[in-house]
């Protein structure tokens, strides 16, 4: 999934460097001359009103009193909509410091802090920021090693707070507990749209299901199912898991309920046939699936005449005749339905290779 906080961040060392001895310089004269006129401080602030001023003192406080460099690009970040702080090192300190001011913040509405090794603490205190400010509505915490417990603190404060309407959580470790966590918010929080869980551990070890649907619970198919429970979830995420049969019949069965979900990612899964019911693209491509895996999920939407899929892709997996066939049929019920799938075609690759099948892609 595409990252909308990835930008270059090669000259914040040096900058942060000074943020320590200068901003910390700042503070203390901002502290020793507490009772002179107020002109005077705004005059030294330059374009810094009196708000931003306190603010940037409170900030820079917290960073002295737990021995952290402040993250200078947050002083110029913190009244633009967008707060990029990714691959920063902030860890749990770090975090702490920033929610000191983030609770408060009218301006930020996306909020990227990926791989800053937050662990739990950190998560902690961005929980309590996310369960008071209402205005943050985009938030990134991949890699972070939040493991379950962050998981669980940041699922209680949405719970508060439902302003977040996307969530990513990719490479965080996640398992079983954090699954259960997240599909009880979801059966609560109305306003999360998308959710993204990619390379995490939600496989079938985490078979331990205790979702809505009896047969899934009768099954022992994956806890992951329950996330697929809420009705307004509109992207989910969840390739890189280590998902196997058990998994996608779980996720197969639970889109049978499931009529607002638009994107399903379950790339790169270690499964057979899945259920797609009333999704718009499944991204099916570079599994481990042979023909026959293949077949059962074409098959599946065969059967399903009110699919809203509009597109299957295929193209980086061996299909056979049959699958050839059955392709053919199922365009004849879903003519709106593209159907990627990798053909060949034979052209020479220079004088001495003689013909070459050389694969391409297609779709019908």
């Amino acid at each position: 999934m595409e990252d909308p906080f990835e930008n270059s961040a090669e000259n914040e060392q040096e900058e942060e460097a000074k943020a320590a001895a200068g901003h910390f310089a700042e503070v203390a004269e901002v502290e020793k001359g507490s009772d002179a006129d107020s002109d005077s401080d705004l005059e030294t602030e330059g374009i810094h009103g009196l708000g931003e001023m306190v603010k940037d003192t409170l900030y820079l406080g917290f960073c002295q009193a737990l021995n952290v460099v402040p993250a200078s690009c947050f002083l110029r970040q913190e009244n633009a909509p967008e707060l990029n702080l990714q691959h920063r090192g902030l860890g749990p300190q770090g975090a702490l410091a920033l929610a000191s001011t983030l609770t408060s913040n009218p301006y930020i509405k996306r909020l990227g802090l990926r791989d800053n090794g937050l662990c739990r603490a950190g998560a902690e205190a961005l929980a309590d920021v996310l369960s008071k400010n209402r205005s943050i509505s985009d938030v990134d915490l991949s890699e972070n090693q939040l493991g379950a417990a962050g998981v669980q603190a940041l699922c209680a404060a949405l719970r508060v707070n439902q302003a977040v309407q996307k969530m990513q959580l990719a490479g965080n470790s996640l398992e079983e507990q954090a699954a259960k966590y997240l599909a009880d918010l979801l059966l609560v929080h109305t306003g999360l749209k998308s959710l993204d869980l990619s390379y995490n551990q939600l496989n079938d070890q985490a078979a331990k299901c205790q979702a809505p649907f009896p047969d899934i619970t009768d099954n022992h198919l994956a806890e992951t199912s329950m996330l697929l429970a809420n009705i307004f979830l509109k992207v989910l995420d969840i390739s890189y898991n280590g998902f196997g049969d058990l998994g996608a019949l779980a996720v197969a069965e639970a889109l049978k309920a499931n009529n607002v979900l638009e994107e399903l990612n379950m790339s790169s899964l270690t499964q057979d046939p899945l259920s797609c019911e009333a999704t718009c693209s499944a991204e099916v491509s570079r599994n481990p699936m042979q023909s026959e895996g293949c077949f059962g999920l074409l098959k599946s939407v065969r059967d399903n005449p009110a699919s809203a899929l509009e597109l299957l892709d295929f193209s980086d997996i061996e299909v056979n005749r049959e699958f050839d066939d059955l392709a053919s049929s199922v365009k004849v019920i879903l003519p709106g339905l593209c159907i990627k799938k990798r053909a060949h075609r034979v052209e020479y690759k220079g004088v001495a290779a003689g013909l070459q099948t050389v694969p391409t892609h297609t779709c019908t």
